[in-house]
């Protein structure tokens, strides 16, 4: 590699430089924030809403949350919310580690609701829910906040005159109301994608449904998954930073509408041993000026150059992209070969044991349709680290011009031992690739890539001595 290709490979955000990445994450001036706050009031108000929940992802994956009254919107909005810095060194278990640079009991940040993503709760009347990003008591941006994260590497992105559509799938399974510990009793017992459990749980997804729909989002499919009690719902794509934030929206109706039914709902990577757990694929694709760089192009299966190497340097980078993307030790348990989870670091067309599935859709559509699959990443993942990890990977790999290693067909796990590299078995082995990759210390910025590998490195140890069973007991119903 060249010195200006390494250096370009090295520091994704391209032209953006400091200044321009912290402009493009200020917060609005203070009078504007309470003319909008205002607004969204006076509209919610009119939906019967009393209060407003403003979350964030922290780096457990785990959704955290601060509640105002309606009335007390304006004041969020102009002021923030006091949350304290401890979150992004919590465990999922709500163990507290230690971070260098960041978390610890001392000093204060404050939480904004993002106005323009408010949105009334179908399945929970009387509420609405916002993402919220967090800041200093000063108003600079806390460089520990996962969706500011994201939407610097959109920035970053938008800055070369590209774009991203994208879209993370949520898989869950649904089970009858127990103890805490209790492993899962299922309503439905039907055979894996039968009609059976749709039939025997018509009503419940027919809500899911409806408090989709309500809420603006456009449903593509939902229908039974392979594990027993498991679904998954599929909404339509949108920005990076916006399809994160569908994905905890769908995340809350869900349990919501689950709850309504008497029921509760896991989300976690492994449910049950030997179980097929629940992945948390994301779908993306790369495009310039209304085109879609993955069709019409001379590359493999019609890629254009840019959509080649951004998903070239995505590839490369998966084994330290677990560490975003497959949070939670769990997340191992699931990521095994025919499983369709995507356990080793190759390609391929519409390949569903590749880690990266290229999907060129209906002949008829794909100037529109294609797309790229990340298949190994799972629903314990912080979707704005995953995200936003992805798009400096695939900047990365463009930047350098790279190009796809040979595409492979049919079952990896069937091909001579050491033809095809598998993706970490652990989070010990994902962290060290993690902690070696210049492009994400660069993008995520050190305190935040210090609070990552802080909270990876204290659950690794957590469970280190501890059996699968005991693993998957431990995080069924965390997430």
């Amino acid at each position: 590699m060249s010195t200006v290709a390494a250096s370009q490979a090295a520091d994704p955000v391209g032209p953006l430089g400091p200044a321009a990445l912290a402009a493009a994450v200020a917060l609005p001036p203070r009078a504007e924030r309470a003319e909008r706050a205002q607004w969204a009031v006076d509209r919610l108000r009119t939906a019967a809403v009393e209060a407003v929940a403003v979350t964030w992802v922290d780096n457990a994956g785990i959704a955290r949350v601060k509640a105002v009254p309606l009335d007390g919107l304006v004041h969020a909005a102009q002021w923030g919310v006091g949350t304290a810095p401890c979150f992004d060194v919590f465990l999922a278990d709500d163990a507290i580690t230690t971070s260098p640079l960041i978390g610890g009991p001392t000093g204060d940040l404050r939480l904004y609701p993002d106005l323009d993503r408010i949105v009334p709760l179908a399945a929970q009347p009387g509420w609405a829910w916002a993402p919220g990003e967090r800041h200093t008591q000063a108003g600079g941006p806390h460089p520990g906040c996962q969706r500011l994260f994201a939407r610097r590497m959109e920035a970053a992105a938008a800055a070369r005159g590209l774009s991203l559509k994208a879209g993370i799938e949520v898989e869950w399974v649904v089970a009858l109301a127990g103890p805490p510990n209790e492993p899962p009793r299922y309503p439905t017992h039907g055979p894996a994608y039968g009609m059976h459990r749709l039939t025997d749980l018509s009503d419940y997804l027919r809500d899911v449904l409806r408090a989709l729909g309500e809420q603006g989002l456009s449903v593509l499919q939902i229908h039974p998954e392979y594990s027993p009690g498991q679904f998954e719902v599929s909404v339509a794509p949108e920005g990076p930073v916006g399809a994160a934030d569908t994905s905890v929206l769908v995340r809350h109706t869900v349990r919501a509408v689950s709850a309504r039914h008497g029921l509760r709902v896991s989300f976690a990577p492994v449910v049950e041993p030997d179980g097929v757990g629940n992945g948390g694929h994301l779908h993306l694709s790369l495009w310039r000026d209304g085109r879609n760089l993955g069709h019409g192009g001379s590359g493999p299966h019609g890629l254009m150059a840019e959509a080649e190497g951004f998903l070239a340097g995505v590839l490369q980078a998966l084994p330290e992209l677990l560490v975003l993307g497959c949070s939670s030790p769990a997340g191992y348990l699931r990521l095994v070969p025919q499983h369709w989870a995507g356990a080793y670091q190759c390609w391929g067309l519409e390949n569903r044991e590749a880690a990266l599935r290229l999907v060129t859709g209906s002949t008829g559509e794909r100037a529109s349709a294609a797309n790229a699959e990340v298949k190994c990443f799972d629903a314990s993942a912080n979707p704005y680290l995953a995200v936003g990890a992805v798009l400096a990977a695939g900047l990365a790999g463009l930047a350098e011009r790279r190009a796809l290693p040979p595409e492979f067909t049919g079952d990896p796990a069937a091909a001579e031992p050491g033809t095809v590299p598998r993706l970490p078995q652990g989070p010990t082995e994902a962290l060290a690739a993690y902690e070696r990759s210049a492009v994400l210390r660069e993008a995520l910025g050190e305190p935040l890539h210090q609070a990552v590998a802080a909270v990876r490195r204290a659950e690794a140890e957590q469970y280190a001595a501890v059996g699968p069973e005991e693993l998957i007991a431990a995080t069924r119903w965390r997430y």
